[in-house]
């Protein structure tokens, strides 16, 4: 359990986006960067990062958020300033920049235990 001055939380996020036109380019330094970048917006935000696989086509990020954050605001954080950063950092034309599709994908982890989330997520790493 989690607590900020005025809630005790324990809220999981399993939220996952691909890129624009599902495009495969989440592969070796592109997705060990966007996988950096990942981690420092959740520490900018004092997010909890749970778990990430960065697949060529797609992002399995869960994620440990205090209740005052929506899924939708963790996926448009998530998605915009990785983008934005990654974009800024390392693309130096058109060809190199992320871009995300407008759509994500997000579940709580209530319904499964976290485990069970943790496991499908390393799991697809088996896939990349």
């Amino acid at each position: 359990m989690k607590t900020t001055r005025h809630a005790t939380y324990n809220l999981n996020y399993h939220i996952v986006w691909i890129p624009k036109y599902r495009q495969s380019v989440l592969a070796g330094e592109v997705a060990d960067r966007v996988e950096s970048i990942i981690h420092e917006i959740a520490d900018d935000k004092g997010l909890d990062t749970q778990d990430l696989a960065i697949q060529p086509d797609h992002v399995h990020l869960f994620v440990s958020s205090p209740p005052k954050h929506s899924p939708a605001l963790l996926a448009n954080w998530f998605k915009g300033i990785s983008s934005r950063k990654y974009n800024h950092r390392h693309a130096d034309h058109d060809g190199e920049k992320i871009q995300w599709a407008r759509g994500y994908y997000a579940s709580t982890a209530a319904h499964v235990s976290q485990e069970t989330v943790e496991q499908y997520i390393q799991n697809q790493e088996e896939y990349a």
